[in-house]
């Protein structure tokens, strides 16, 4: 199993996953060594692709994932033994921040940024599930009373937290868009541009302010190719899909069919 180990954090290594990937191999090869069942904290899309990479390739796990609903974007895995036949506790709570929604508009920046501000590491923290008056937050159950006590404010605007129950939250509907259209390549600033309604020159710009990401991890190159199956998502514009390449047309470009989520 430690070739295994090495052989994982090698290939993570000098990317932006390196850190979770050590910290996810090592949850990991403590289910396999206790035989039991063991919870990360909430985790990106990206780490969650790694965490069912990991288990795959070390043997002797399962990997289930929950995130309090259906269709959560962060959530936790369980790396549970084969032998394991217990059904995994995700230990998921719902905390309610509510305010005057008369007098404040704040929205998901502004409830991750002051919660990030009370010294919280992010893997205590799942979905963030922000409307006109209130914020439902899907935490770590164990930091459910020192965000009862210590969230006590938005910004500058006071707010009333409390507990909430897992069943006031719908599961997540997702609004999508087909977007069918010819590129001159299949670059990532090309894609991104067809699919967020952008120039490619405007579309290199963000890619350079490191606002675009390819399956959850910074783009870092404009030139970077894009295949079938790709997710790219950008700041303030959500994420879209590479649903289909359909091959060139007559006139050299190359047409794909693209999935906006919104």
């Amino acid at each position: 199993m430690s070739d295994a180990r090495e052989k994982i954090i090698r290939y993570y290594k000098g990317t932006e996953g390196e850190s979770s990937a050590v910290k996810l191999v090592d949850f990991a090869t403590q289910a396999i060594k206790n035989r039991k069942c063991k919870l990360t904290g909430f985790l990106s899309p990206f780490e969650q692709e790694m965490a069912g990479t990991i288990a795959n390739s070390l043997g002797e796990l399962n990997v289930d994932f929950y995130g309090g609903y259906r269709g959560a974007e962060r959530q936790r895995a369980a790396f549970c033994h084969v032998e394991f036949q217990g059904t995994p506790n995700f230990e998921i709570a719902v905390i309610k921040a509510e305010w005057n929604g008369e007098f404040a508009r704040l929205g998901h920046r502004d409830v991750l940024g002051s919660i990030m501000s009370l010294g919280v590491d992010r893997e205590y923290i799942g979905d963030i599930i922000a409307t006109k008056d209130f914020a439902r937050l899907l935490v770590d159950k164990k930091m459910c009373d020192y965000f009862t006590a210590n969230l006590t404010q938005i910004g500058s605007t006071a707010v009333k937290t409390t507990i909430d129950e897992l069943e006031n939250i719908s599961d997540k509907e997702e609004r999508t868009k087909e977007i069918k259209a010819t590129v001159a390549s299949l670059r990532v600033d090309s894609i991104a541009a067809a699919g967020f309604g952008m120039s490619r020159s405007k579309a290199a710009q963000e890619i350079a302010a490191e606002k675009i990401k390819l399956n959850w991890q910074t783009v870092k190159n404009a030139s970077q190719s894009i295949k079938a199956g790709d997710v790219l998502s950008m700041r303030g514009r959500g994420r879209m899909e590479v649903s289909e390449i359909r091959g060139q047309t007559k006139k050299g470009r190359v047409g794909v069919l693209l999935k906006r989520f919104f």
